[in-house]
This record gives C-alpha cells, structure tokens and sequence, in this order.
C-alpha cells in the first residue's frame, strides 16, 4: 500500500466530501421530517407510491444507462438522463426553444 502526503491528502478529500454528502442528507431529512411521516399516511388509507418511483427511475435510467458496453462518465450520464426525462415529460419542445436560445446567446457572447 502507498503512502505518503499525497495519499492522506486523498483521505481528508474523501471525509470532506462524504461528510458533506451525509450532512446534505442530514439537513433534507430534518427540514422535510413533517413530510416523512409514512406510519401516518398508511393508518389514514393513503397510497405510499415508492413502486411509482421505483418504476419511472427504471425506466428513465434503466432504458438508458444499462445499455451492453456503454461506458459512462457522470458528466454524460447526468446529460443523458436530463434530456431522457425532459422527452418522458413531454418537454422536449419547450426545452429545445430554450436551449436554442441559450446557444445563440453563447454564440453572440463569443463573438464579441
């Protein structure tokens, strides 16, 4: 095993962001707890739709992130996924004027 400075420099990289990810977590929960209460929602009779989720996840990164071979890079996949659920929501019109626009405005911005 390595070690050195540089490899305890890669260690607290890792606490830091693994700390910042479970801390993140942490603070959604504690803000949303009023929304969490499922002992609640099941004794009043309401759906808990976790298989709705469950199945609309699968299909938007299933359909596209388990393709044989295909590599991907989180940069790509977050990409693919987004316009995967923009085209699933019925959005893609919408989206793609924005994004025209957004390309044009670049491009004016370049060549000035």
């Amino acid at each position: 095993m390595r070690r050195g400075p540089a490899l305890s420099r890669r260690r607290r990289c890792r606490r830091r962001v693994g700390r910042h990810g479970i801390d993140a977590a942490v603070r959604y929960l504690t803000g949303h707890a009023g929304h969490l209460r499922y002992d609640q929602a099941l004794a009043a009779g309401w759906p808990i739709p976790t298989g709705l989720i469950e199945g609309a996840v699968g299909h938007i990164v299933g359909d596209r992130l388990e393709i044989t071979g295909a590599r991907w890079g989180l940069a790509g996949a977050e990409a693919v996924l987004t316009l995967q659920a923009v085209i699933a929501n019925g959005d893609l019109p919408a989206y793609w004027d924005h994004h025209l626009t957004q390309e044009r405005r670049r491009g004016r911005q370049r060549v000035r």
